[in-house]
């Protein structure tokens, strides 16, 4: 039986690599990791922590503002609000690799409102993959 998710792939414009290293690897402090031989040029590989599971980039077209999205699990309210910032601090100062839309710290969530949510906020990267990161 499924015991847990190894990868999601998530995609990006032909060419932007090199976010995906700044966003995932230096914004969100995912460890890169090796890529098959054969699909350096078209991939990022990037793991979760010890976790064993992974985000995966790959050159597609993603649909306009869709509300799909994976939601990453944090282990504390502080490290929570500490991604939140470092998230917010890199869409203000712009850039190719930055986010177009994040929660801005100290504000309601972009995400629906209710008892039944933890503690969470959004954002969406360079490309307009929506994520979500919560406890």
């Amino acid at each position: 039986m499924i015991s847990g998710l190894a990868h999601i792939n998530l995609l990006v414009p032909p060419g932007t690599l090199a976010h995906a290293e700044t966003f995932y690897g230096e914004t969100l402090g995912l460890t890169p990791r090796p890529v098959p031989k054969m699909q350096k040029d078209s991939l990022r590989w990037f793991d979760i922590a010890d976790s064993g599971q992974q985000v995966h980039i790959a050159f597609g077209p993603n649909e306009s503002k869709s509300s799909r999205h994976p939601c990453f699990k944090l282990e504390s309210q502080d490290a929570l609000l500490k991604l939140r910032r470092r998230i917010w601090e890199h869409h203000e100062k712009g850039g190719e690799a930055a986010p177009e839309e994040a929660d801005r710290p100290g504000e309601v969530n972009s995400g629906d409102q209710g008892v039944e949510y933890p503690s969470r906020f959004f954002a969406r990267d360079y490309a307009g993959n929506r994520l979500e990161f919560t406890l």
